[in-house]
């Protein structure tokens, strides 16, 4: 469905939302529709639900930011013309903060994850419009879901001092294997990018399948899905310390589920998967519940960070998910340790390899079309 309906709907939505504000230019105005649209919208829902009941290693961030930057791209061409103009790049940029502070009831990291991630532009020339659209998108997700938090309340008391060189190895593990997970999903792209048959790519979304299906009928229900049941049993129960294979598993449902061709976003993942990792090292060195709840926390920052090379609002993202204010400082190490080794990995983040991915192709599309390349006025 992905493929023959909305080609660039497939996959997280982040690199498209990026992609859309880089090209969001008069000389290139006309591609920003492959990448948001009305046909995105209604392929995305429909092929991430399905990913979803099915089981695949998918978040609902990602595919979130995509749709809600469409759905702000298409309000700004439906205004009329009497109205304000209103930089195409600014509406998308404010759609894409309140699709992420919708989808994790997180408003601040709905801020902050458009200043870090999403553009190089100052905030002064759209923070009315940002705060504005997170305000009126949180509260309106509220008002269907209620007031909550993504994780809920997970016990913090009195920390142990050596806890900071305990968090400097969770964040030095994850962040490693969180960029490295990304460069096998990158090698995998690549590989499928030279598949000649339609064949071909079935044969292989086959057998991501089976490899899903396999994790859920020998592992149960931990190894798929988002993950939240593992994290919140790793924080909310005394049974804090998962199996060694448990961040295989989850590192390796991500790569087949995001290769495989349909959308789903990946922050959920890795949150889970760093969480896996946090809660296995709390495992080995036999920590106390406050502090492995530390570790699992700072492992979700910090694989996250190894995917999305966003530190800040990696920290902030999980602060609020959780209400945990006293661990600011152990989040933000965590996320600028996880940083600094996923630097040494690859220099740019799978977000910016797929985004600039999706900009040589949209290009080269329309190179092939030269009626395409004219400016609309």
């Amino acid at each position: 469905m992905v493929s023959k309906f909305a080609p660039y709907a497939r996959g997280s939505g982040i690199p498209q939302v990026i992609a859309a504000i880089e090209l969001a230019t008069p000389k290139h105005h006309n591609k920003i529709k492959k990448l948001l649209s009305i046909p995105v919208i209604v392929v995305k829902i429909i092929s991430s639900l399905i990913m979803a009941v099915g089981g695949a290693v998918i978040g609902r961030e990602g595919p979130t930011i995509q749709i809600a930057g469409s759905v702000f791209r298409k309000i700004n061409e439906w205004l009329p013309e009497w109205y304000p103009k209103i930089s195409k790049r600014i509406m998308i940029m404010t759609g894409a903060a309140a699709g992420l502070a919708a989808a994790f009831n997180t408003p601040l990291g709905g801020i902050v994850f458009a200043i870090e991630e999403l553009t190089k532009t100052h905030i002064s020339y759209f923070k009315t419009a940002i705060f504005t659209a997170v305000i009126i998108a949180g509260l309106t997700a509220q008002g269907f879901l209620g007031s909550y938090l993504y994780l809920g309340f997970p016990q913090i008391g009195a920390l142990s001092w050596w806890i900071f060189l305990a968090i400097i190895f969770v964040a030095l593990a994850a962040g490693f294997f969180g960029s490295y997970m990304c460069r096998i999903i990158l090698l995998l792209q690549r590989l499928k990018a030279r598949f000649k048959f339609k064949y071909q790519h079935i044969l292989y979304l086959v057998a991501c399948a089976l490899v899903i299906a396999c994790f859920a009928f020998f592992f149960k229900e931990n190894a798929v899905g988002s993950g939240k049941g593992l994290m919140t049993h790793a924080l909310f129960t005394p049974d804090k310390y998962t199996t060694w294979y448990m961040p295989l598993l989850r590192m390796a449902g991500s790569v087949f589920s995001f290769t495989a061709g349909g959308a789903g976003g990946i922050f959920a993942p890795a949150l889970t998967a760093g969480a896996s990792i946090g809660s296995l090292i709390s495992g080995w060195f036999h920590l106390n519940a406050n502090d492995a709840n530390v570790l699992i926390l700072c492992g979700m920052v910090s694989f996250l960070t190894g995917v999305t090379r966003s530190p800040f609002t990696c920290a902030i993202l999980v602060l609020e998910m959780t209400d945990r204010n006293n661990l600011i400082f152990h989040l933000m190490l965590a996320g600028m340790v996880a940083s600094l080794i996923a630097m040494i990995v690859d220099k740019h983040s799978l977000y910016d390899h797929i985004k600039n991915q999706y900009i040589h192709d949209l290009i080269k599309e329309d190179a092939g079309n030269p009626d395409k390349n004219m400016v609309e006025p």
